[in-house]
């Protein structure tokens, strides 16, 4: 079940009503928000279900053993089993395959074929993040950060379903103590929620769809194709189109959950303006890559043990970052390359060299950025290097970009520049108005951005510069 979607809306509708009516007592509703979020999470696959309820059992058990153990060696011995334990389930779905292809193709070089166990694995939605969030969790308790929960609370915590399908990842220590006390609903909070849901729903529905659908999604399918005009606007567009997309359903999850009452952290802070890589990633997917900083690369050491130390830590936080997103070769390429630059930008400023014009530094980060979603975004590596060589082969006619497009693509960015205040100014007039003219409101905004995304839109993306 998708946010943008009827079923969604109907389940919503359903899931508000009755939460808010069992809000005299804050257990019987979070148990009521747990079973509803079994609810959506089974809409896709109830077969997995059972494994939301099972890795969140692993996680609450052994927090707990970690909260009583008498020795720090019991409870690093805990807290590794815990891990390893979250990674096992991570690894198995999501990559099992994939290192048995390469184990297959590994043999065959050596003249050893053999026929490999492949299993062909569903991967379970959202997979990837409830695991990061179980062991944050783990390690938190670990690290006497956060005391260990109880079961239900631990359940929601991983399950509940704002965050559950792709984030922001929201940890133990922001949601937890949300969970202790019956949260409160206040006109401001519902402004500021109704407000980035709409306008989620517009930049996921209208913008990053159709420049999917009608610019992007062709082009990579077959670089050849297409000249390079085309391959050059195809990657600004996919930049506009994956920023539209995350941060869209982010804003709507961080929304979603302000309705129930609970506060998410922001996920996405004007990423484009970032003047190196490392402020790229200050500012994209936070939840994400604060994570990698906190659990992974400060686990590794950080920039403990010299700078040659610093600079492995960094590749292989991004390494690991690049291969969390998918099983393929493209991504570690993606995450090499983040961790490329961010290496070379810590040489450079321990070296003392001056650095560039912000400006300039804002067109270099978003370029060397663009050039990863390249790799991020196509097929496999040799996709990805013909999509380079198209960009290299000098035809500049357009064959695919509308007006409508660039259109769309500015109106990305736009919302990408637009200052945070802005929104904050239009909730907090939004707050002023009678409850029903609101509502009216923002059903109309739903109802207009359906008809643009279905009939308004599509007519005119065929019109040809």
């Amino acid at each position: 079940m998708l946010f943008p979607t009827l079923d969604f809306g109907l389940f919503f509708l359903v899931a508000f009503a009755v939460v808010w009516l069992a809000s005299g007592s804050n257990e019987w509703r979070k148990l009521l928000l747990l079973v509803g979020s079994w609810v959506f999470y089974g809409a896709w696959d109830w077969r997995f279900v059972a494994l939301l309820i099972a890795s969140a059992i692993i996680n609450w058990g052994a927090a707990a053993l970690i909260y009583v153990a008498r020795t720090r060696d019991t409870q690093k011995l805990i807290v590794a089993i815990g891990v390893i334990a979250n990674l096992g389930i991570l690894g198995f779905f999501k990559y099992y395959d994939f290192f048995l292809e390469q184990l297959g193709a590994l043999l065959a070089t050596w003249g050893l074929a053999r026929d490999l166990p492949l299993l062909q694995i569903v991967l379970p939605v959202g997979v990837s993040f409830f695991t990061f969030q179980g062991m944050s969790y783990l390690i938190d308790v670990y690290r006497g950060r956060l005391k260990a929960a109880s079961l239900l609370d631990i359940t929601l915590l991983m399950s509940f379903f704002p965050h559950l399908v792709a984030g922001p990842i929201v940890r133990g220590a922001d949601l937890l103590p949300q969970f202790e006390k019956t949260p409160k609903l206040n006109r401001d909070m519902v402004a500021m929620a109704l407000l980035l849901i709409v306008w989620g729903l517009f930049k996921k529905a209208v913008v990053a769809s159709e420049l999917s659908v009608n610019l992007v999604d062709p082009v990579f399918f077959d670089p050849s194709a297409h000249s390079s005009l085309d391959l050059l606007l195809a990657a600004y567009g996919y930049a506009v189109q994956i920023y539209c997309d995350f941060s869209a359903y982010s804003d709507m999850a961080i929304g979603i959950a302000a309705l129930f009452g609970y506060r998410f952290p922001r996920n996405f802070n004007q990423p484009y303006r970032a003047a190196s890589m490392q402020d790229f990633w200050r500012r994209w997917h936070i939840s994400l890559s604060s994570w990698l900083r906190d659990y992974l690369y400060i686990g590794l050491g950080g920039n403990r043990g010299g700078l040659g130390m610093q600079c492995r830590n960094i590749m292989l936080t991004m390494l690991l970052g690049g291969f969390w997103h998918g099983a393929k070769w493209t991504f570690l390429i993606w995450g090499g390359l983040h961790g490329g630059v961010q290496v070379i930008e810590t040489l450079w400023r321990k070296a003392g060299l001056p650095g560039l014009p912000r400006l300039l530094a804002i067109l270099v980060t978003f370029h060397l950025v663009t050039l990863g979603w390249i790799f991020f975004r196509a097929e496999s590596f040799d996709a990805a290097i013909a999509y380079l060589g198209g960009l290299g082969a000098g035809d500049w006619a357009n064959g695919m970009t509308t007006p409508l497009l660039a259109g769309l693509m500015a109106l990305g960015m736009a919302f990408h520049f637009t200052p945070p205040g802005l929104a904050q100014g239009i909730a907090l007039r939004l707050r002023r108005l009678p409850a029903p003219l609101l509502g009216l409101l923002v059903a109309a905004a739903i109802l207009l951005i359906d008809a643009m995304r279905y009939e308004g839109v599509a007519p005119f993306i065929y019109y040809q510069f």
